[in-house]
């Protein structure tokens, strides 16, 4: 099995929960590369049996350049005939989305819709969204933010041991698929 893990992080809680799914995934066996989605012009999703994209949430949103990134990739596969109508699932093709969210206002409800937003391209490709991944994250820059929000203390999230639980369940999922 082969996966690539996407991701778009601007204070590096994102690239540390990549790089955990990352190591689960090769832990299990499957072959997993590991880039940004700046790096990533050339990547065909269709070459991998699993695509995990990840990025923190940004006012209910995924940020610009993922946002970017996915109706590039949408238009690219539209003009290659890979967007059917009717959008039917393709077997083997699998997506996980995973998100980072600070929750200085309400928490995993500001992350969830950017999640959705993402599992939605994949699933216009035919892809099985088999999960989200919402992982609560230190609010970089203001210490209200992290101190007095409805999460209580994130400073310092995610956690060594958040990034250990990360890192099992996509060991779990590598040997599901």
């Amino acid at each position: 099995m082969k996966a690539a893990v996407i991701y778009w992080s601007q204070t590096g809680n994102t690239q540390k929960v990549a790089a955990s799914i990352q190591k689960g995934l090769e832990e299990s066996g499957v072959q997993a590369t590991i880039c940004t989605v700046a790096e990533v012009d050339d990547l065909d999703f269709f070459d991998y049996d699993l695509i995990c994209l990840g990025m923190p949430s940004i006012n209910w949103h995924p940020p610009k350049p993922v946002e970017e990134y996915l109706k590039n990739m949408f238009i690219r596969y539209k003009k290659e005939g890979r967007v059917k109508p009717g959008a039917p699932v393709l077997p083997g093709k699998y997506a996980l989305i995973f998100c980072t969210y600070s929750g200085p206002h309400t928490g995993i409800r500001e992350a969830i819709p950017a999640g959705k937003y993402v599992g939605q391209f994949f699933e216009h490709l035919g892809f099985t969204v088999v999960d989200e991944w919402y992982i609560l994250s230190e609010f970089f820059g203001s210490e209200e933010n992290n101190t007095l929000g409805r999460m209580g203390n994130i400073k310092g999230l995610p956690s060594f041991e958040d990034l250990e639980r990360i890192k099992s369940s996509a060991i779990n999922l590598g040997q599901r698929l």
